[in-house]
């Protein structure tokens, strides 16, 4: 279980709210790749309390140092290049926290995240936020995000996206959407039963699961 902190149970890694969503999302006993894994806080969370079979890639290398320390199983490598090393359906879930906006080309990587695996679990920043069209409109500067102090010629995000652009991609790709979650900024979770304007405005994170029709 996940104490009211957000760590995982006998862990000690703190989760943020959209692994808690994705934790949840993941049956036991699967087979877990996980992509852009940060310090290892979700593989933990599910080798520990879910029983998976866990991979992870980080392009750190203090991330996967970070990993290996756990005792996790993590390589390092490059999402945008290093997927297509994978055979078809290798694994159950391909998990995607907070790491689309970072890539060359999110098409591609879409597409390899459902090849390796029956089910791909994606979570991103929702650009069409009221907060994010408030602060663009009221100041005309762009919104910070992950951090106050980060600028927009100091992140890494290079492909911004909106929950509305995310669907009309899996669309384009024919992926199906099985399920799919809005995170609010205080933490607040919903289903979202239809993708429209309600949905892209209030939600600060989207997180989807999506398979190949």
């Amino acid at each position: 279980m996940i104490d009211p902190r957000g760590h995982a149970s006998g862990v000690g890694l703190p989760m943020r709210g959209d692994l808690r969503i994705i934790a949840d999302m993941i049956e036991p006993g699967s087979r877990v790749l996980d992509i852009g894994c940060g310090d290892g806080a979700l593989l933990d969370f599910l080798v520990h309390e879910k029983n998976i079979d866990g991979r992870g890639i980080e392009l750190s290398q203090a991330g996967v140092n970070a990993c290996v320390t756990h005792g996790l199983s993590v390589i390092q490598g490059d999402a945008d290049t290093d997927l297509s090393d994978y055979p078809d359906q290798a694994f159950d879930y391909a998990v995607l926290s907070q790491t689309l906006q970072a890539t060359r080309n999110p098409q591609e990587l879409l597409y390899q995240l459902v090849r390796i695996a029956r089910r791909a679990i994606v979570s991103f920043t929702n650009f069409g936020h009221w907060r994010m069209r408030w602060s663009l409109t009221w100041h005309g500067r762009m919104p910070a995000i992950g951090g106050d102090d980060i600028m927009w010629y100091d992140t890494p995000n290079i492909h911004l996206c909106t929950i509305r652009d995310f669907v009309e991609l899996c669309r384009a790709l024919d992926l199906k959407v099985e399920r799919a979650v809005s995170l609010s900024r205080t933490g607040s979770s919903w289903e979202i039963s239809r993708i429209g304007a309600a949905a892209n405005l209030l939600g600060q994170q989207g997180i989807f699961c999506l398979t190949r029709n």
